[in-house]
């Protein structure tokens, strides 16, 4: 049965029809990768972000940076490098876990729903929460 409120049970159906828990102990293990695939859309973030600032410096550091510099003064990328295909690529991964990532909180499971939560949360601090960061928004929306 497919629920449109928020529930808190055991019996979920997490994005294709084969992968279904009917244990406690397969509840848990689905949960485990929520939030590990959570955590990592959030380490990918990060290193698309930093690709784009080390390609925007010149393979300099960021922090070394000029504080005078600001990202709409800096040069534009060459337009078919190898630093925007990767870019390209990461942006599409990124974007793809993200929107599976939707399509697993939209299982309204409350548990999915808190596992994801937290794991985009712990991988926040851990990988996008260091020094040295310096601002780049492309789309504030968290699953672009």
């Amino acid at each position: 049965m497919m629920h449109m409120t928020f529930y808190w049970s055991r019996y979920v159906t997490l994005l294709i029809d084969s992968w279904q828990t009917d244990s406690w102990t397969s509840y848990g293990l689905s949960l485990l990768a929520c939030f590990i695939v959570s955590a990592f859309y959030q380490y990918l973030e990060d290193r698309r972000i930093r690709l784009k600032l080390v390609a925007a410096t010149g393979g300099s550091s960021p922090a070394a940076a000029s504080p005078i510099e600001a990202p709409l003064l800096q040069p534009k990328l060459g337009r078919w490098s190898a630093a925007r295909f990767a870019g390209s690529a990461l942006f599409g991964i990124n974007s793809a876990i993200g929107y599976l990532i939707m399509l697993a909180v939209m299982s309204f499971n409350g548990g999915v729903f808190v596992a994801i939560v937290v794991g985009l949360a712990v991988g926040y601090l851990l990988f996008r929460n260091g020094e040295g960061d310096v601002a780049v928004v492309d789309n504030a929306c968290a699953c672009a």
